[in-house]
C-alpha cells in the first residue's frame, strides 16, 4: 500500500513497471475487455492517441449545451417538498451525457433508461467480485448473480446494436463515429478491430456514468450540511447566471466557486477511492524489494484525508481551491483522476459536466436532508451515497446588484481556473499523456 503523494506519483508515472492489474482490473477486464481504461501498458499509447481528440478541452466545451439540457431535464419536473432520489437523478444525468457524447442520439429514452438500470446493477455486483476473487461463487445461479449477468449481457447487446445501426446509417461526429472511422485502414495507422470498438464503448459508458454521478450526489449531500458554503455557491450562480439560465461554455471560467465545490467534493469524497497496480518486473521501490507480479494499492481517499497535505481534512472547505490558495504540494496530493500517462482520459469532461449539473440544479433548487441520520458514502466499486433521498425547495434568487462582494467570490473576468485547476489535479493534464 503506497501512502505518500510523492511515492504515488512516482508509481503512476512509471506505468511500464507499475501496470494496471490485480484483482480489481482482472474483474474489470471481464466486463470491459481491453479498452482504454483496462488495457495493458503496451496497448495504451495507441488507444489513448485514438480517443484523445474527443476529450480535449475545446471538444468538451462543445458539449456544454447538451450537459445543460440533460441537467435541466432531470430537475424540470420536481415540485417543492417532493422527495427526490438524488443518487438516481444524478445517474440519470451522467448516463444521458455520456450516451450523447458516445452515440449522439442513437439511444432512445427507453434504451438509455435500460442502460442506466443495467449499470446500477453492474456496479452493485462488481465490488464483491473484486474483493472475493473466487469465480465459482459467482457461477451459482442466485438472484443477485442472475441480475448481474443479465445486466452485463444487456449493456453489451445495446452497444452492439448501436454499432450495427450506425454502420447502416450516415456518419456522425461523435466518439462512435471516431471509432468506426478508425476501423478503416487508410495506410497512416493500423486499423482497430471490431472488438476494440466495442470494448472502448463499454469502458467509457461505465466509467463516464458511475463516477461523476457519485461525485454529484456527494456534493449535494455536503452542501446541505454546510449552509454557509451553499449560500456562497448560490450567490455566485445568481451573479454569473442571471435569471437562472443554463451555463454555457463562456460561463464555466466564471463559475470559480462552483468549480471549487466540485474540486473539494472530489477531495473529501472521491468516487474512485482505491486502485491497484501490478509490477511487471522485480523492482526496488521506497526501500522495498517488490517481486514481479506484486499487487500494489493506493487510495485517493487516504491521500486526500492526510492532514500533512490537507489541514483539518474531514472538513468540507471549497475555499481551499480558490485561486492562489492551494499549494503545489496540495495539487499533487489531489489525485481523483490518477496521474501520469494513465490519468483518466475524461477528467476535463467530468469536471465540466459536474460543474454544469451543480450550477443548473443548485440555481433552481435547494436540496435538504430528510429528518434523521444522513446516509454516509459507502465504499463499493466507487465511493458515494447510493440511495440518497432529499427534499427539494424552490430557491429565491439573490438580486445581483445588492451585494457585489457576496454575489461572486472572484472577479467575473477570471478565466484561468476554467480548465487549469482540473488539469493540475494529479499534476498533469490529459494533453500531457
Amino acid at each position: 500500500m503506497v501512502c505518500h503523494p510523492e511515492l504515488v506519483h512516482r508509481m503512476l508515472r512509471d506505468s511500464r513497471t507499475f501496470d494496471k492489474g490485480g484483482p480489481q482490473y482482472d474483474r474489470l477486464r471481464i466486463l470491459m475487455g481491453d479498452g482504454v481504461v483496462t488495457c495493458r501498458h503496451e496497448a495504451h499509447r495507441r488507444q489513448r492517441r485514438l480517443l484523445q481528440p474527443d476529450f480535449r478541452p475545446s471538444q468538451v466545451a462543445d458539449h456544454t449545451e447538451l450537459m445543460g439540457e440533460e441537467a435541466e431535464s432531470v430537475c424540470r419536473d420536481w415540485r417543492p417538498g417532493q422527495a427526490i432520489d438524488v443518487s438516481a437523478a444524478m445517474m440519470t444525468f451522467t448516463t444521458g451525457v455520456i450516451s450523447r457524447v458516445l452515440f449522439s442520439d442513437s439511444l432512445n429514452a427507453a434504451t438509455t433508461a435500460e442502460v442506466r438500470h443495467s449499470l446500477a446493477a453492474i456496479v452493485r455486483g462488481l465490488f464483491v467480485r473484486t474483493v472475493v476473487p473466487v469465480e465459482a461463487l459467482f457461477r451459482v445461479p442466485t438472484p443477485a448473480n442472475r441480475r448481474y449477468r443479465h445486466a452485463v449481457d444487456r449493456v453489451h447487446a445495446i452497444i452492439d446494436a448501436a454499432i450495427a445501426e450506425r454502420r447502416l446509417g450516415a456518419p456522425r461526429d461523435d466518439l462512435l463515429g471516431t471509432l468506426l472511422e478508425a476501423t478503416r485502414d487508410d495506410g497512416s495507422r493500423k486499423a482497430i478491430t471490431e472488438q476494440e470498438v466495442h470494448d472502448h464503448l463499454v469502458s467509457l459508458l461505465l466509467t463516464g456514468s458511475e463516477s461523476p454521478s457519485m461525485g454529484l450526489a456527494s456534493a449535494f449531500s455536503l452542501l446541505a450540511e454546510h449552509p454557509e458554503t451553499e449560500h456562497r455557491l448560490h450567490a455566485e450562480l445568481d451573479a454569473v447566471l442571471a435569471g437562472g439560465r443554463r451555463p454555457g461554455p463562456d460561463d464555466l471560467p466564471r463559475l470559480v466557486y462552483t468549480r471549487c465545490v466540485v474540486t473539494e467534493t472530489l477531495r473529501h469524497s472521491p468516487p474512485g477511492w482505491l486502485f491497484t497496480r501490478v509490477t511487471t518486473k522485480e523492482t526496488h521501490f521506497a526501500g522495498c524489494r517488490l517481486p514481479r507480479g506484486a499487487t500494489v494499492l493506493y487510495s485517493p481517499y487516504l491521500l486526500h484525508h492526510d492532514p500533512a497535505s490537507f489541514p483539518d481534512p474531514d472538513r468540507f472547505l471549497p475555499e481551499r481551491w480558490l485561486p492562489g490558495q492551494a499549494s503545489d504540494e496540495q495539487h499533487r496530493a489531489l489525485t481523483p483522476f490518477a496521474a501520469g500517462s494513465r490519468k483518466c482520459i475524461g477528467d476535463v469532461l467530468s469536471m465540466a459536466e459536474m460543474t454544469v449539473a451543480l450550477a443548473t440544479v443548485a440555481g433552481r433548487w435547494r436540496l435538504r436532508h430528510l429528518p434523521g441520520p444522513v446516509e454516509q458514502p459507502r465504499p463499493g466499486a466507487t465511493l458515494g451515497p447510493r440511495s440518497l433521498v432529499m427534499t427539494c425547495e424552490t430557491r429565491a434568487h439573490t438580486p445581483v446588484d445588492t451585494s457585489p462582494r457576496e454575489a461572486s467570490l472572484a472577479p467575473r473576468a477570471t478565466a484561468a481556473p476554467g480548465t487549469h485547476e482540473s488539469r493540475r489535479a494529479g499534476d498533469n493534464g490529459v494533453d500531457d499523456a
